[in-house]
């Protein structure tokens, strides 16, 4: 794998924290997407603090279906001058840092969709999971 991305590996989805709200109709296309092709890309976190930063909708699909684990990459978010994060036009922000992304997801708030826009330094693999294997 590319230095700079993680081993892919798999977590307790209770052990990962969402810093963003999901879109019902999006959520709903995950869910379909999961049930079809299995677990299909996996979700990028922060290593130290566990944060989601892309894959939210996978997350919570992946919760409503009752999987016990998800398959993540995890990277070093503050240190990885590769991992970028700008916000999406017409979110409500100018701007959003690293810091704004992770205090949120640490905190008992979100916030609303499409806010944070992570660019990342490699291409998010594909990948061919059963879903029966993420459950307990």
């Amino acid at each position: 794998m590319d230095e700079h991305i993680g081993e892919l590996s798999f977590v307790d989805i209770d052990a990962l924290k969402g810093h963003e709200e999901v879109i019902p109709d999006n959520l709903i296309k995950r869910e379909e997407k999961l049930l079809s092709k299995g677990f299909y890309k996996p979700i990028i976190v922060d290593r130290s603090s566990m944060v989601i930063l892309d894959g939210h909708h996978k997350w919570t699909a992946a919760g409503r279906l009752g999987l016990a684990r998800v398959p993540v990459i995890m990277v070093d978010y503050l240190a990885n001058e590769g991992v970028l994060v700008d916000v999406w036009p017409d979110c409500g922000r100018d701007s959003i840092s690293k810091t704004e992304v992770l205090d949120m997801g640490m905190s008992e708030d979100v916030f609303p969709p499409k806010t944070s826009r992570h660019t990342l330094p490699f291409e998010i693999p594909s990948i061919g999971i059963p879903l029966d294997d993420l459950r307990d």
